[in-house]
């Protein structure tokens, strides 16, 4: 891997973790997700029980009383459930909001620094704005000892796709990529990564359910080329107290964790990039905030065009409150 963005910073202070990888090598199996195609139309839900249902016991008493107790009931509900539901939306602008990458392993002992570096960035005035974040646990230290809960196959093979388009035999941890590039200058760094001027187009990610997601790009240049969404489930908060191991007796703290990462084609249409895709996470019972960092790339190539990003929340909760749940995964 080139050496030039490393500002003259020796390699040895950062601690590497070299992983050389194993002749029974195999590339995991693609995650499979539900796609929602062009000119289709969303699957029709099902329909939610009745709210009164637990009342057909008293309504089963005929008479003004049930008509005067009930009616008025019956009527406010049906007002609640055609309320429209409330829209959650991601906007990036014109510029290029960067795509910050951590991969990392609690199993590795070289990793907390560069975790605790991503994790103070939460409170960074550019976050969501200026980049977007998010730490990849890969599994290939989960044999020394300690399995990182966060850990995933897919992550680790993301990780080498980086290191096959880079022509490197090796990946190692803690690793950043900025932008598709591999990036060393974190270290030392105080605040966020250098603003990028680029002014690829803006990219909007929103859903009415957290269930049916739309995707839209619309690009400052006239384009044809085919477009990818990733999209990655982030939780925050998290603390694992660590009993075996590279990390035996730490207790390590990590945000923008990923829980998991979609990838859906596009459709590009009179200069406009679009599409849909089903997304449910609701399988995650848990109080810790969760956010979401979405990123575009043209098919086939790793380099992120725009990405956007933002905390999945009420307006009421603040993502520094929150407390481990160990029921998130």
């Amino acid at each position: 891997m080139q050496n030039h963005l490393f500002a003259g910073t020796p390699i040895a202070r950062y601690h590497l973790r070299i992983h050389q990888p194993r002749g029974d090598w195999q590339r995991p199996l693609p995650v499979t997700v539900k796609i929602q195609g062009a000119g289709q139309h969303p699957p029709a839900s099902t329909p939610a029980p009745t709210p009164l249902g637990g009342w057909r016991l008293v309504s089963r008493f005929s008479g003004w009383l049930t008509r005067i107790l009930f009616g008025p009931l019956a009527l406010l509900m049906g007002f609640i459930l055609a309320a429209p539901a409330e829209t959650t939306s991601f906007h990036s602008g014109i510029q290029q909001v960067s795509l910050l990458e951590l991969y990392s392993s609690e199993g590795c002992s070289s990793c907390p620094p560069a975790d605790a570096w991503l994790n103070q960035l939460k409170t960074a005035p550019g976050l969501w704005k200026h980049f977007a974040p998010v730490a990849f646990h890969v599994d290939y230290w989960n044999s020394l000892g300690w399995r990182d809960p966060w850990s995933a196959p897919e992550f680790t093979e993301r990780q080498w796709d980086y290191a096959r388009a880079w022509q490197a035999s090796e990946v190692y941890t803690p690793e950043f990529v900025l932008n598709g590039t591999e990036w060393r200058n974190w270290f030392g760094l105080r605040g966020e990564p250098t603003v990028s001027r680029a002014q690829p187009g803006e990219l909007e990610l929103a859903t009415t359910n957290n269930t049916i997601w739309s995707v839209r790009f619309t690009p400052t240049a006239n384009t044809n080329d085919h477009y990818v969404i990733h999209a990655a489930l982030l939780a925050n908060g998290l603390n694992s107290a660590v009993k075996a191991g590279e990390n035996r007796g730490r207790t390590l703290a990590h945000e923008f964790t990923a829980l998991e990462l979609v990838q859906i084609g596009l459709t590009t249409s009179n200069g406009v990039v679009q599409g849909k895709f089903i997304w449910n996470f609701s399988r995650y019972a848990t109080t810790n905030p969760l956010a979401v960092t979405a990123w575009m790339t043209r098919a086939g190539n790793l380099t992120p065009v725009q990405a956007v990003g933002g905390w999945l929340l009420p307006a009421s909760a603040h993502p520094t409150d929150a407390q481990a749940d160990p029921k998130i995964r």
